[in-house]
């Protein structure tokens, strides 16, 4: 029998949703489940701390889970490190602290008050601990394992994994979303919300949107089959015909 592989895609902040989806990952494979974590713990949702803490006490107790880096946990990271709100990727009418991207609500969920008129940079690198950014910063941005690769936003067709850009590894679309063709994997990312995580063939988007207030689906994989978790059992994830 296949190895099964479990999935949660972009979290941003909702720890209540990732409560819910561990508990049905652990209903059917046991607390010794592999999990994959695509990134984007962080932003738009009022548990960001909770969720930190909660992925990392569980690694720190051994449980199989592989966590990626999003552009998200990127964005956090910089901001405490350099105090940059700008990433080059990002619309330039946009910041990080700005409601659409949520890093204002990341930063609450630490007890700060920051926006883009006032940073209040010291007071958040006062109140966020060190070993949170330590482990974002740290978290890889690919997961191959068999026939799956796993990764926050995508890759750049026609480009060697081991050359493939860190920041279109956590931000790409352009290229990337609109490419038919199959890639030596079947990729499993997150970054572009869709109502319901999908399947088109090359690639499966599990992002339905948790940070637009809408559910946080897990995944299960044998071998290249994907199902969906729900409270009623597996629902079939299947390429279009």
């Amino acid at each position: 029998m296949t190895h099964p592989i479990y999935a949660i895609p972009d979290v941003h902040g909702q720890d209540a949703l990732l409560e819910a989806a561990l508990t049905l990952i652990e209903a059917e494979g046991g607390p010794d489940a592999e999990i994959v974590f695509l990134g984007d713990l962080v932003d738009r949702g009022p548990d960001s701390r909770a969720v930190i803490d909660r992925v990392m006490r569980a690694q720190a107790a051994g449980r199989n889970w592989t966590v990626l880096r999003g552009n998200h946990d990127q964005m956090f990271v910089d901001f405490i490190e350099r105090g940059e709100i700008h990433p080059p990727r990002l619309r330039p009418d946009l910041s990080w602290l700005h409601p659409r991207l949520g890093g204002d609500v990341t930063l609450a969920s630490y007890g700060v008050v920051c926006s883009e008129a006032d940073l209040n940079l010291e007071a958040a690198r006062a109140a966020v601990p060190a070993e949170h950014i330590e482990w974002l910063a740290n978290l890889p941005l690919t997961h191959l394992v068999g026939d799956l690769l796993f990764v926050h936003a995508g890759i750049r067709p026609r480009i060697p994994l081991e050359r493939q850009d860190p920041d279109d590894l956590m931000w790409i679309r352009d290229g990337f979303l609109d490419h038919e063709a199959p890639y030596p994997w079947l990729l499993v990312h997150g970054h572009t919300a869709l109502d319901m995580p999908t399947h088109f063939g090359n690639r499966i988007d599990l992002d339905g949107g948790a940070g637009r207030g809408r559910a946080l689906w897990p995944a299960v994989f044998e071998g290249r089959d994907c199902w969906l978790l729900s409270e009623t059992g597996r629902i079939r994830l299947v390429p279009p015909r």
